[in-house]
């Protein structure tokens, strides 16, 4: 299994959200499986900003972590990102979690993300998909990972 992290913090955020996730699935060789509900969560990095939607969701795909990142690239760009510095707003982001259980590097990605586990935002919604996977570095699981986590900003689940 491949898990991705979806976030949108200006605009429709929920719409960004879905047309990612509908596109998605409309990549070759790619099939979504299902998506965490959607949290409403603090802004990471620089806090002066609004507040994210964010969601996990997890895909199969037959494609390699460097041609899954291409297509995700793609995607961002169609459903309307612009180029803004790190942390700034964004229309969506599409982030490699987890790709199966391996542990991938090269100069666009790091796989698993290096910094999912200090993230509530990330490990909330992946509890609610599948609590007991193992992160492959660390050697936890999403609960035990959440459990400890020391980051204490707010992630709010809403209501559908």
């Amino acid at each position: 299994m491949v898990y991705l992290g979806l976030g949108s913090n200006i605009g429709d955020k929920k719409m960004f959200i879905e047309s990612a996730v509908l596109r998605i699935s409309e990549i070759t060789r790619t099939k979504v499986i299902r998506s965490s509900l959607l949290y409403r969560t603090e802004p990471w990095g620089i806090k002066n900003q609004d507040f994210f939607l964010n969601s996990v969701v997890e895909i199969e795909t037959g494609l390699k972590p460097e041609e899954l990142l291409k297509e995700l690239k793609k995607i961002e760009t169609s459903v309307g990102r612009e180029k803004r510095e790190k942390w700034h707003e964004r229309e969506i982001d599409i982030d490699i979690l987890f790709y199966d259980g391996i542990i991938f590097e090269n100069d666009q990605v790091k796989i698993p993300h290096p910094e999912l586990h200090k993230r509530n935002f990330v490990l909330v919604p992946m509890c609610e998909l599948n609590p007991e996977f193992v992160h492959p570095v660390i050697k936890k699981s999403m609960l035990e990972l959440l459990n400890e986590s020391e980051d204490i900003s707010a992630v709010i689940r809403l209501e559908n």
